[in-house]
């Protein structure tokens, strides 16, 4: 169904939203953090660079990979159960009509109408009313484990990209300090996006993603000053 701008539902855009922003917000924090960690072990630009790029290679594959293994199970189930659906529709019809009469008559339908509003669904799409009244699957939740990696890899990849691209121009000596810096600003930018498309409030996304990132970094630029201290 279409929706005028004046009643738009969020809802429709949770599936990519949650992988993209996972995505995205992993590439930044967790290549930020290697660069960083690697800089304050006092490294030299082109390990610091390297270190990067590794990152930024296998934290897209491993996140891609991720995703798609746990939505691919998730799929799987809702397959099973659907499956475990059709032949109950198939070999107890009149015992699912029943069920699927008394699921609208918890939700508010007077017992005739239920009736009714079972029979016609059942006639129609019996195992898509199931699917949908007793299961709680629909179109927008469904599964969909090759869009959840691509769109989990590459926004890793753009996420990872940005705090590396900024290292590429940055003195060893500054690397922590730039690096830091713009990856809590690109940090702050995801958030406020990420609230405003899935209608939140832009503070607390802001807020809540640069927190954690902050406390990757600074764990790491942490374990990097004391191994440089000590193998200094």
């Amino acid at each position: 169904m279409r929706h005028t701008d004046e009643h738009r539902h969020r809802s429709q855009h949770s599936n990519w939203l949650r992988a993209a922003v996972l995505g995205a917000n992993d590439g930044i924090i967790s290549t930020a953090s290697l660069v960083i960690g690697v800089a304050a072990a006092n490294a030299s630009h082109e390990t610091i660079l390297l270190t990067g790029v590794a990152g930024l290679i296998a934290g897209a594959m491993s996140m891609a990979a991720g995703e798609y293994v746990s939505v691919s199970s998730q799929a799987d189930i809702e397959a099973a159960d659907l499956a475990i659906e059709s032949h109950a529709i198939a070999t107890n019809h009149e015992s699912e009509l029943k069920e699927l009469t008394h699921i609208y008559i918890d939700r508010g339908l007077v017992p005739e109408l239920a009736q009714q509003v079972a029979t016609q669904l059942m006639e129609q799409d019996a195992l898509g009313a199931h699917a949908r009244d007793e299961l709680g699957f629909t179109d927008l939740s469904s599964a969909k484990p090759l869009q959840a990696a691509l769109t989990s890899g590459l926004a890793f990849t753009l996420g990872a990209a940005f705090p590396l691209l900024v290292a590429v121009f940055t003195s060893p000596e500054k690397t922590e300090l730039i690096v830091g810096m713009a990856s809590l600003l690109s940090l702050s930018l995801l958030g406020a996006i990420a609230a405003k498309v899935g209608g939140a409030n832009v503070y607390i996304g802001i807020t809540r993603v640069t927190f954690w990132g902050l406390l990757a970094m600074a764990a790491t630029a942490i374990i990097g000053h004391l191994f440089g201290a000590a193998t200094g």
